[in-house]
């Protein structure tokens, strides 16, 4: 966090109120603090997320600080990245929902008319609802490592969202998945079809309009129509470290150059192939006694990590897209 002047001014504490020194006599009784409402003491975690981006410039922080303590707000974590590249800054607030005396809905009208018009109209912003529920629909092919980490994560309750559906360009996975109790979807992609099947692909996805369309590895490129439909909601998990060994077989490619790192990559999906946003990678070290099926066997380990921490850090609007990169409120 940079120190430039957008901090709130000195004294301030925590639950917004400010105290000015002064001798015993004249210094007010403090005020005595809201008792708790019903959804502070039923749902403690249940917050409203506040994520922006805009023109960097002073006093950013101390008039969203403000807003939230008018409104009763409290601030339970904060995070702010000033790009000094792009002149761009970017913060991700949560606020305890039981704090704060209005619809979420409330809220945001409020914010767009008192902070976002004055920070100007480059101000790009969400007020997100916790207590909303979130979905998934997963799209795959035959791999079946993604597709069970997900699935196992959310039946366990470690993905803040359900997985609504699987669709599946082929039928092999589907005993699996509605093991889960998961309704599956076959989409047929056959070569001279592909266009109809995409548009079958498209009509059932939006029939669930979910928070995020993974490509668990899904061995089919999304065309641009779909890519622009589930802009910044179609999340791709490659294999390898982006953005070298783009396309097919990466690990032969890997492998045939010798490398002594293999990793993956959890990224947007844009037209683009393999060029999108990128919301998370990570890497493992090989050496030259690892075969082509080390390396995979390696590589599916790294791959289920890395697309659930994406996909994780997606659902609770950790992620913020600013032109081909984001900031990562992990």
């Amino acid at each position: 966090m940079v120190d430039d002047g957008r901090d709130v001014a000195a004294g301030q504490v925590a639950g917004g109120h400010t105290h000015e020194l002064g001798t015993l006599t004249d210094v007010a009784a403090p005020e005595t603090p809201p008792a708790a409402t019903t959804s502070d003491r039923t749902d403690p975690e249940h917050r409203y997320v506040l994520t922006l981006g805009c023109p960097d410039r002073t006093g950013i922080v101390a008039r969203i600080s403000g807003f939230l303590a008018e409104i009763g707000g409290w601030i339970t974590e904060a995070g702010y990245h000033s790009d000094a590249e792009t002149g761009w800054f970017f913060t991700r607030q949560t606020v305890r929902a039981g704090s704060v005396a209005m619809s979420v809905d409330e809220m945001r009208a409020r914010f767009a008319d008192e902070v976002a018009a004055e920070l100007g109209p480059g101000t790009e912003w969400r007020l997100t609802d916790s207590g909303s529920p979130k979905s998934v629909v997963l799209l795959v092919s035959k791999e079946t490592h993604c597709l069970v980490d997900l699935l196992g994560r959310a039946h366990r309750g470690e993905l803040p969202a359900d997985v609504s559906a699987v669709i599946g360009n082929h039928r092999d996975l589907e005993d699996l998945v509605t093991r889960f109790d998961v309704p599956f979807h076959h989409v047929p992609f056959a070569p001279d079809s592909k266009g109809a099947a995409f548009e079958e692909l498209g009509r059932v996805v939006d029939g669930y309009s979910p928070d995020a369309v993974v490509l668990a590895r899904f061995m089919q490129i999304l065309p641009p129509q779909l890519c622009d439909a589930w802009a910044g909601r179609a999340i791709n998990i490659h294999h390898s470290f982006l953005p070298s060994f783009i396309g097919a077989r990466p690990y032969h490619q890997a492998f045939a150059r010798g490398v002594k790192l293999i990793g993956a990559t959890c990224h947007y999906v844009t037209a683009d192939l393999d060029a999108g946003p990128i919301i998370e990678q990570d890497v493992i070290r090989v050496d030259h006694s690892d075969t082509v099926a080390d390396m995979v066997r390696q590589g599916r380990d790294i791959e289920t990590l890395v697309l659930s921490r994406g996909l994780r850090w997606h659902l609770e609007d950790r992620v913020l897209v600013h032109g081909r990169k984001t900031v990562v409120f992990s």
